[in-house]
């Protein structure tokens, strides 16, 4: 079976940016490219990533991006299945994190995936506490 992974907009955005930790993902789409794992990113964070390019590059640019992004390995997930919506909730709730980050958590959880991440601020207090995987990037 495939391992599954969810990419939060940090990966991503690393990645663009060949900032630290841009190998771990550049890996991650291989394994995804080979059939040997399924990688996936939620609409929601696919906004991030989006929002920070046209602010950074303008809006040819983060289109350009968004296209590129939207095929084979990555498969975006566009819309919230109720568990997803539920799990999403109750973590942002617990945890008092950002609605991009609970439903990238709870991504993973549902799915039991590992959540591809640099977030440690605001993620670390989750990974003690729950049953959910993470591959940080840095």
């Amino acid at each position: 079976m495939n391992e599954v992974f969810i990419l939060d907009a940090c990966a991503l955005i690393a990645l663009i940016n060949k900032e630290d930790g841009t190998e771990i993902v550049e890996d991650i789409l291989r394994r995804g490219i080979q059939g040997s794992a399924t990688v996936m990113i939620n609409k929601l964070n696919l906004l991030e990533v989006y929002y920070d390019a046209y602010r950074n590059y303008g809006k040819d640019p983060a289109d350009k991006l968004v296209k590129n992004i939207n095929q084979p390995p990555i498969v975006i997930q566009s819309e919230l299945s109720e568990a997803v919506f539920k799990e999403a909730g109750r973590l942002k709730a617990m945890y008092k994190i950002s609605l991009a980050d609970s439903v990238a958590l709870a991504e993973a959880s549902v799915l039991g995936g590992t959540l591809l991440t640099s977030d440690h601020h605001e993620l670390e207090a989750v990974e003690k506490s729950e049953k959910i995987k993470f591959q940080w990037i840095r």
